[in-house]
Formats: C-alpha cells, structure tokens, sequence
C-alpha cells in the first residue's frame, strides 16, 4: 500500500509538471510568437501556418495533425510509450488555445526581442515537459520512430522537419519572418537542452599524482567531498598508480588547484565539464558529521 501510494504521488507531481510546462509553452507561443508572425517547429508549426491564412485554432489544429502520428507511435513505439504521448498532446492542445486571449497582450512590438523571448519561454516549458519524461507529440514521434529503426540521430532528424517548415513560412510570409523563426527555434532548442540537463554543471576531475593518498585526504577532508580511486597504469612506463576522481561545484575549482599545487606541483589533471551530478553533497545534504568522526 505504501509503495502504491508514492507510485500515485510521483504520477500526480509528474502530470503537474509536465502541465505546467504546457502552459508556460502556450503561453509563450500566444504572447510572443503569434503577434509577431512567427513559428515554432514540429506540428505546431505546421498548424500555425495554417493559422495565420485561414485563422483555424492552434490547438485543435495540433491535436488533429497529432493523430496520425499517435497512430504510428502506437503501432511502432507501444503501448506504454504512446499513452505519455497522448496525454502530453492533450495538455498542450488545451493550453494552446485556453491562452489565445494573450494574442492581445503581446508585451514587445520588435520581431528580434519576440524570437528571443518567445524562444527562451519556449525552451522553459519544453524542457520541463522533457524534464518530467513527457512529450507534446509531433515531431518527437517521428524522430524517435526514425531513430529506433536508421540509428539516426533523433535531433537531426527534427531539425530536418523544421527546415522544412521555415523554408515553407519563408515563401508564403517572406525572408524576414523565416529567419526570426530560426532564431527562436536555436533558442528555444538551446534553453531545452539546459533545463533537461540541469543548471547546476559541475566539473568532474581527474587526478593523476605521485601523492594521490596525501591528495585524496586533503579534498575529503579540506573541501568534504567525496573522492574515488581508480586504477591506472602508465603506458610507456608501465608503473601502476591511482587516478583520483572528484566532482566538484565550480567554485571549489580555485580551492582544488590550490591543494594539488601545494601537494604535488608535478601533478597532472583534467578537468571536464558534468552538466549535473546527483547523489550526497550534491542533491542530498553532506555527512559533515561522519567525515569529522573519520578524520578523529
């Protein structure tokens, strides 16, 4: 019954999530994108076309250009797959045109700061819609369809579709509207990818030194942070020695240097890039009290 009741929970705070990220989308679509004559990608963009010729409904437009797609989804992606999909698709198209009346309300008047704007809103609700494992449907059905069966990258397969949307705006509206919409799109797309990966990015660091021990109980100690050793073995020399691995916020990169440099000035390291790190001292509170009782 327990684990029943937190399986309930975790489907609940994840539809929340995933509406709320629709409705934010929606709502940047209606107050920046739609006054300006621009496009979004995938189905949507497709519908908004239509929109602006014959003024038909965003939302009902994208729900109906989604069935066909959800149909393939079904018969290619199963069960399980195309049911997030549908309720994704369903929120969306709701909230699309539950936030038409913003139309009217359009906070700027110039096509560069609405692609902006209307890119970063965008990338925001999507990325939380992705964030919470969900989906609005359309091109990201095609994609992975496509990419479950070529091995073809899911991106370049979207981007392919939404150049073909921006080449179809650029001969019906002209040039200029087309190549705002690439700008909102490379937005919203980049606004994506840091809202899914998280904006806490760390820097993971490998260490390689004579004095790894001395190295090792300075970080966990002097910094608190948890380290892990890892074999290596020189190629050339063949001596075997242990690499020190530690992910650390960026701040304590200046700290680290400082450590390495004062322990072994004939150290070497690489320090790359971890778009998130998950686990104690990270997203769980550090054993401040446990290192101290270690260290005693």
């Amino acid at each position: 019954m327990r684990l029943t009741a937190v399986i309930a929970k975790s489907k609940v705070f994840r539809y929340f999530g995933m509406t709320f990220g629709c409705l934010i989308a929606a709502c940047s679509i209606n107050l920046f994108v739609v006054p300006s004559h621009l496009l979004t990608g995938g189905v949507t963009g497709i519908a908004m076309i239509i929109y602006y010729l014959a003024e038909l409904p965003i939302g009902v437009q994208t729900f109906i250009y989604n069935i066909p797609l959800l149909i393939a989804s079904y018969k290619f992606m199963g069960r399980d797959y195309t049911v997030d999909v549908v309720i994704g698709t369903v929120i969306f198209s709701i909230c699309l045109d539950a936030t038409k009346f913003l139309n009217s309300c359009a906070p700027v008047n110039d096509l560069m700061l609405a692609s902006i704007y209307g890119g970063v809103f965008n990338g925001l609700g999507y990325g939380i819609v992705f964030r919470m494992n969900g989906s609005t449907g359309g091109f990201d059905i095609l994609g992975a369809i496509v990419k479950k069966f070529y091995s073809m990258n899911m991106g370049s397969t979207i981007f392919a579709f939404n150049c073909c949307i921006v080449s179809v705006a650029g001969f019906l509206f002209g040039i200029q509207p087309a190549l705002f919409t690439l700008i909102c799109m490379y937005v919203t797309s980049h606004v994506t990818d840091k809202v899914i990966v998280g904006l806490n990015q760390r820097k993971a660091v490998l260490i390689v030194s004579e004095n790894a021990a001395d190295i090792a109980e300075a970080i966990m100690y002097e910094m608190r942070r948890g380290v892990t050793f890892l074999h290596g073995q020189g190629a050339y020399s063949g001596k075997e020695r242990q690499v020190i691995m530690v992910a650390l916020s960026l701040t304590e990169i200046a700290k680290l240097k400082m450590i390495i440099d004062t322990l072994d000035k004939n150290a070497f390291f690489i320090m790359m890039s971890a778009n998130e790190v998950v686990g104690r001292g990270f997203t769980l509170p550090r054993r401040t009290k446990e290192f101290r009782e270690i260290r005693q």
